[in-house]
């Protein structure tokens, strides 16, 4: 029962019994040999337990089963198992000896020993496996060896030309190519042309010149930036020829070369062979690699050509500087030249002005008196001279107002020049100044047999802002040449709209066309005649007199106002001389009094002018004694403060006439001795440029004393120029008449101070 126990036991698969029962002879011998194959076996087990848990559980290769005591199948299952650990750990062994050579980087290595089955077809695949790795490891390294060698070569090259030709002797040969050509875009070229630099092979030949290609595989890889691979050529496409003989490619291959989306050329190859992948993928990095090399040789080209410009430019401003200091040295010197001539200028204009201002006062005051002396003679009071007498009275007025025509013409033309003329504008009606103009030259016309007309168009302005004073006397000075220059006809005036020329501000300016039937103006006449001291007729034996200032002093004042004269004229037919103002137009200067020339002249009550009277304002004492006039002079006391006697001689006769009794003082301090002294003096009449003590201090000092501060002081003075009337009130006078006396005014303004009507302006 025993023995039947441990064989169940074995038979399970459990080597721990054992037989343990007390036996003798057979059975004793069964027990032991029962008893020593459990032995065995459990000593089998075990050591081929151990031999698979080192090789399958723990890794460990080259373990043996050693079982003693062991024969026949026993044994050679032991070898069995230990002959398969050992081929098991062989080719492990050399796998992974292959492995690790691999991993380290060394492909030359491969396994050899011999396999069948699964072991077998791994071992071919690890063999194939790294022979791929080897052979794409040389391509690889055959690949980044050339591109870095061709990459080098075209280091510190800047010649396109010569980069290209390079590029294809070394590519053309490298991937088994015999033909090449190279295409270079035009960055300048709207459509991206392509021009052939250089070529390998035959393409010198087929491609004569720098010409571009049409449209084709090159125009198309460029435009799809992308590689066009040509397979099985056909016959005559292209033939590459030797020395020996001719053939056609098999392959042809269209490269683009772009950087950063810029297309920048194009290689073409051709090959007798195919053209492998490695060939291909070379291509690839091949066109990136030269692209950025061509960019930079292109950018250099810019860089030093864009550096070039800018030495050029930089040695063009260098010379450019040095000719400006020069200028600037130049100019320095002409600015202190110009400002050495302008202070001798201004030192002239000064000279000018002061000799203007003297001359004026020496020419106003014997015309003052002979002007005033005129009249008394031409009046004839006491009824003593004869009519020839009486008209020789009028012809020295007449040719004494044109000369105070003169001086003023000069001084006005002094004032335009020195920039002192000012305009001051006020409201005017239209019908005021054609009233006036109508006063004025009627008489004329009618007395030279003309006809004349005034016309107003249809919707003209009926009233003006403007200079009346300075609009009448352009007028004045027209229509007198129109008149002057007209022996028969008609002079007209006729006033519009002129729609063609705006003023400043857009508005249509009126114009005042004076038109005449004269002797009319040759054409390369009429620019001359708008200068100063210029007539039409020039010459020394003119038949027309005048000076010439009158149209040169009515432009200037017409630019002054906001205008211009124009002048049309034909030879025998008439002139028509038209002036355009604006309606209204803006002061030239801050609001000031009006000047002496500006003072109403509108004939005292009782004063009776002719219309036919060649001095229209020629006066009648012995009626004006009798009017408005006279009664406010009746044995009234006035003070005539002036150093030249000829004035108080004249002043004399005529305020003498008028009922007046008259005081004379020599000079200022006379003046202010004689104020001192005589009783119920009602007016003082004082000229202003005298000997000893001026008018200035004269008047300044009178209005010092108490007695005098309303006492009537009319300031007379030939010295007429601008800023004198400002400078006359401010220092004391009551009004202001300038010389040569116009008798109408002065007796007016007088006539106002005694009744009352008048208030000081200062």
């Amino acid at each position: 029962r025993n023995i039947a126990q441990v064989a169940t036991a074995v038979a399970n698969g459990d080597l721990s019994k054992k037989i343990d029962v007390d036996a003798r002879g057979e059975i004793l011998e069964l027990k032991t040999t029962i008893n020593t194959m459990v032995d065995t076996l459990s000593s089998f087990s075990s050591e081929v337990t151990r031999v698979a848990r080192e090789v399958g559980s723990e890794g460990r290769l080259g373990g043996q089963a050693e079982v003693e005591g062991v024969y026949g199948t026993w044994e050679r299952l032991t070898k069995n198992v230990n002959e398969l650990a050992g081929n098991l750990t062989t080719q492990v062994r050399a796998i992974a000896e292959v492995a690790s050579a691999v991993a380290q980087g060394d492909l030359s290595r491969s396994i050899s020993l011999e396999a069948k089955g699964e072991v077998a077809e791994l071992k071919n695949n690890v063999n194939l496996m790294v022979a791929n790795l080897r052979e794409t490891t040389r391509a690889k390294d055959w690949l980044e060896s050339n591109l870095a060698r061709i990459a080098g070569l075209m280091q510190g090259h800047r010649n396109l030309v010569e980069v290209a030709d390079l590029i294809l002797r070394e590519l053309t040969p490298l991937v088994s190519a015999q033909y090449g050509a190279f295409f270079l875009a035009d960055a300048e070229s709207v459509d991206g042309a392509l021009a052939y630099i250089a070529g390998y092979g035959a393409a010198h030949d087929v491609l004569r010149g720098h010409g571009a290609p049409g449209p084709g595989l090159i125009r198309q890889a460029a435009l799809e930036r992308k590689r066009i691979l040509l397979e099985d050529v056909p016959p005559g496409y292209i033939t590459v020829h030797s020395g020996l003989g001719e053939a056609a490619p098999a392959s042809v291959v269209v490269l683009p070369i772009v950087f950063e989306d810029n297309v920048l050329g194009v290689i073409e190859l051709a090959s007798f062979s195919r053209f492998s992948d490695v060939h291909l993928a070379f291509f690839d990095q091949f066109v990136v690699t030269i692209g950025v090399a061509i960019n930079t040789i292109i950018a250099n080209a810019r860089t030093e050509a864009l550096l070039s410009e800018s030495q050029r430019l930089a040695q063009q401003l260098q010379g450019r500087s040095d000719e400006l200091q020069r200028q600037q040295a130049e100019l320095r010197r002409s600015n202190a030249a110009l400002e050495e001539k302008a202070h001798l200028l201004a030192t002239s204009s000064r000279y000018k002005s002061e000799f203007l201002a003297n001359m004026s006062h020496e020419l106003r005051t014997p015309l003052n008196s002979l002007l005033i002396l005129a009249r008394l003679l031409a009046d004839n009071p006491e009824g003593n001279l004869s009519e020839q007498e009486v008209e020789f009275a009028g012809t020295i007025h007449n040719a004494g107002s044109d000369l105070l025509q003169l001086i003023n013409d000069i001084l006005d033309l002094s004032k335009i020049e020195a920039g002192r003329m000012d305009v001051r504008p006020e409201k005017l009606p239209l019908s005021k100044l054609l009233d006036y103009v109508d006063a004025t030259f009627r008489p004329l016309t009618v007395d030279r047999g003309l006809t004349f007309e005034i016309e107003v168009a249809p919707g003209t302005p009926r009233e003006l802002y403007n200079d009346e004073r300075r609009l009448q006397q352009i007028l004045r000075n027209l229509l007198s040449n129109a008149v002057k220059f007209t022996s028969s006809g008609e002079v007209r005036l006729a006033v519009s709209v002129a729609e063609d020329k705006p003023d400043p501000d857009g508005l249509p300016m009126l114009a005042f066309a004076v038109r005449d039937t004269g002797i009319g103006i040759a054409a390369d006449k009429l620019p001359a005649i708008f200068g100063a001291f210029q007539q039409a007729d020039g010459t020394t034996s003119r038949k027309y007199g005048g000076t010439g200032l009158g149209l040169s002093i009515s432009s200037e004042i017409a630019r002054l106002l906001g205008g211009e004269i124009h002048a049309s004229s034909t030879p025998g037919e008439g002139s028509t001389f038209t002036l355009y103002v604006p309606a209204g137009c803006a002061a030239s200067g801050p609001e000031q009094p009006p000047p002496e020339s500006a003072e109403p002249r509108t004939p005292p009550p009782g004063w009776q002018t002719d219309a036919d009277d060649p001095w229209q304002s020629s006066s009648r004492l012995s009626r004006l004694r009798q009017g408005p006039l006279g009664a406010a002079f009746a044995g009234r006391r006035v003070l005539i403060v002036d150093d030249d006697i000829r004035n108080v001689y004249a002043l004399t006769h005529v305020l003498g006439r008028l009922g007046m009794e008259i005081v004379y003082a020599e000079n200022g301090r006379e003046g202010i001795e004689a104020l001192e002294r005589e009783e119920n003096i009602a007016l003082v009449l004082m000229d202003v440029m005298m000997p000893e003590m001026d008018g200035y201090e004269t008047l300044a000092a009178v209005r010092q004393m108490p007695r005098f501060a309303g006492l009537p002081i009319i300031a007379l003075t030939a010295k007429a120029m601008p800023g004198d009337r400002e400078k006359t009130i401010s220092c004391g006078a009551s009004d202001y008449v300038p010389k040569p006396v116009d008798l109408d005014q002065l007796l007016e303004v007088m006539r106002g101070w005694l009744a009352g009507e008048r208030e000081g302006d200062g």
